[in-house]
């Protein structure tokens, strides 16, 4: 695809592309230093986000594209970021025009926000897009969604976190929400598992033939494959979902693979068959704080190891959970979330953030609900058409 060669400059800001190894640099650094010192951004490391923007090595590229924008200063100081993107696999499925933007962050003057998004909005329109929906970082299979309430504490793991700011910037360039997310949080002190234990039980009597399995480690491979199968039939009709291809499946679950607690990650069978599952992951980014600067070495290894192996990470994140469409009403989340609740604190892990959670799945959210789980964070995804 043709790349911009447009430089937006308004009130004092240039928007160009970053496309040079050391502009990605600046793409990649510019969080660091925009929240240097905060309390509650978990720097990612920098190796990952390198990952995630090389065409070389993520399996997003295998069918979309992206461009990514600096914006500048009169003294040329790096004041924000944007990437624009076409993801191949969404509008294959939906066919809807829209394309997406992600990795934003900005200074405080919202001229240099709407300068981003003009850019961004731009160089979609030169793909033949007409519409611009996000954040997306890049896809919603990734970190996804703008934080819009929970700001007074840390992120979970592949969660975002972002400056207050923000919503309001998107709503000043003329995006609207069209989606909200939830980012729901159990502690199994105030979990109330009786009617997940009810639920649970109703479901063995209906389903005989159902058993629930921890993962095999030993046979990953397999057992990656089926949890794909089932995510991909699952979630085929969420709001806005786009099926994982094979490489970008494969390229999660090697990353799991090696943070996975194989004592949490659930698998539910029928007749012997893969039917539902449910994952949760050590919520690392109790650790990562503690990783100044996002670099692992020379002081930030010994940091992540001493917290994650010394009782630093205590919580755990559920960032999956499929079941079939055939079994879909059927009360199958019910033994998932209380094997979760139940087995958790067994492995050192009293809590859970679930997360995150559509707006419109009410069967998961009352789910979610029956047992004590709060909304603890509220996430948005916003969009607008591009002129």
């Amino acid at each position: 695809m043709p790349q911009t060669e447009a430089v937006r400059r308004a009130a004092g800001v240039k928007v160009r592309p970053a496309d040079s190894w050391r502009d990605r640099r600046r793409f990649i650094g510019f969080p660091y230093q925009l929240y240097e010192d905060h309390r509650y951004w978990v720097p990612p490391l920098r190796r990952d986000q390198k990952h995630t923007l090389d065409p070389k090595k993520n399996a997003f590229f295998e069918h979309g594209d992206m461009q990514l924008f600096l914006a500048e200063d009169t003294d040329g100081d790096t004041v924000g970021r944007i990437a624009g993107i076409v993801n191949g696999q969404h509008l294959e499925k939906y066919d809807d025009g829209v394309g997406f933007f992600g990795f934003f962050e900005a200074v405080k003057e919202h001229a240099v926000a709407d300068a981003l998004f003009e850019a961004a909005a731009r160089w979609l329109g030169e793909q033949g897009l007409s519409r611009m929906r996000g954040p997306a970082n890049p896809s919603l299979n990734d970190t996804a969604g703008l934080l819009v309430d929970g700001f007074d504490r840390p992120p979970a793991l592949l969660m975002p976190y972002n400056l207050p700011r923000y919503e309001d910037f998107l709503l000043k360039s003329g995006f609207e929400r069209v989606m909200t997310m939830w980012a729901y949080y159990a502690h199994y002190k105030y979990a109330d598992a009786t009617k997940l234990r009810r639920g649970t039980e109703l479901v063995y009597r209906r389903h005989p033939g159902l058993e629930l399995r921890t993962i095999d480690m030993d046979r990953f491979d397999e057992e990656a494959r089926a949890i794909r199968r089932i995510y991909n039939e699952a979630w085929s009709d969420n709001w806005g979902h786009v099926p994982m291809t094979e490489g970008e499946f494969e390229q999660l679950a090697e990353e799991m693979k090696q943070i996975i607690d194989p004592d949490v990650v659930f698998i539910l069978e029928d007749e012997g068959e893969p039917v539902a599952f449910s994952i949760c992951l050590p919520d690392l980014n109790q650790a990562l704080r503690h990783v100044k600067g996002g670099r692992l070495f020379p002081l930030g290894l010994p940091k992540l190891l001493a917290y994650a192996n010394f009782g630093g990470v205590h919580e755990l994140r559920m960032p999956l959970m499929g079941v079939l469409p055939q079994y879909k009403g059927q009360g199958l989340y019910a033994p998932l979330v209380l094997a979760t609740v139940e087995e958790g604190p067994k492995h050192g892990y009293p809590a859970c953030e679930m997360s995150w959670v559509l707006d419109t799945n009410e069967v998961l959210k009352n789910a979610l609900e029956q047992m004590g789980g709060v909304r603890d964070k509220e996430y948005a995804l916003f969009e607008k058409a591009i002129s």
